[in-house]
Parts: C-alpha cells; structure tokens; sequence
C-alpha cells in the first residue's frame, strides 16, 4: 500500500485541510470514523466506518498505520500506539508526536482526566481545551505539508 494519510474522524474539525494537502501530493486518506460522515467522491478518499464499538476506531488505525504513514488525531493513548509503530503522528493544532514527546503527553492526559475525576475539583479547575482557531488550522497544513515533505525524502 502507498504512504497513506489515516484520519481519527470523528470530531476532526480539519478534514477540509487533510483534503487540500493529500491531493497536492497525491496521497491517499483512509477516513476513520464510528458512524457514516460525507467526505469528498474522488478516488483517493475513502470512508472506512467501523462501527460503535469502544476504541473501534483506534484499533482500525493502529493496526495498519506504519513507517512512511502519516496519522491525524487528538487522541493521546492513539497517537502512542501509533508513534511506537513508527508512524508520523499529528494532532489537529499540528502539534506532532513522537518518542521525545508522547510521554509528556499521555502523562498530561492521565493527570487531567485524575483531576476532573475528583470530588474536590468537581470539574472547575480543569476547564477544557481552548477553542480550535484560525491559528491551529494554519499550523496543521504546515505541519502536514512538512510530514509529508519528510516522509518523501527518507527522513
């Protein structure tokens, strides 16, 4: 199989970007999602829906995403999966993870999900993440443009 873009789909808010740049390099997406959703009628986006099952989704990506694949989520526990094996990984904000920083991330991760969990915090002192801007969908064709750039050079 080609080098292939692998998409967390559900609750991705940048598909319309993931389009613009696969087809500028002429790459294929594999459209991840629990549920059916619209995505472009052109050959090299495909929708795969693989159900309601918990982590259905994730397991379906982590599976076949690899060395030379690029993989768009905003889920941590996926994105380690993924980087161990060996997959160029990508949040949304275009923040990319690898073995340097995916600890840092799932640790982050574990301690707010502690922290809304307990009685004293009641959820008011975690918040949640900031609302995606213009900013982070810039970032996010940067930061797939240059994967993708990577990935064709051997780097």
């Amino acid at each position: 199989m080609p080098n292939t873009i692998y998409l967390d789909a559900d609750a991705c808010p940048v598909k319309p970007e993931t389009w613009k740049v696969a087809e500028r390099h002429g790459w294929p997406v594999k459209v991840v999602a629990n549920d059916w959703m619209g995505v472009p009628r052109v050959d090299w986006v495909e929708l795969v829906v693989v159900g309601k099952a918990f982590d259905a989704a994730d397991d379906w990506i982590a599976e076949r995403a690899g060395a030379g694949d690029v993989v768009v989520t905003g889920d941590i526990p996926l994105a380690d999966r993924c980087v161990k094996s060996g997959a160029t990984v990508l949040g949304h904000n275009g923040r990319r993870f690898d073995e340097a920083s995916i600890g840092m991330a799932l640790a982050t991760r574990d301690l707010m999900d502690n922290l809304r969990a307990s009685p004293v915090a009641d959820g008011a002192v975690t918040g949640g993440p900031p609302p995606f801007s213009q900013k982070d969908r810039s970032a996010y064709l940067s930061a797939l443009h240059e994967a993708i750039e990577k990935i064709k050079r051997g780097a």
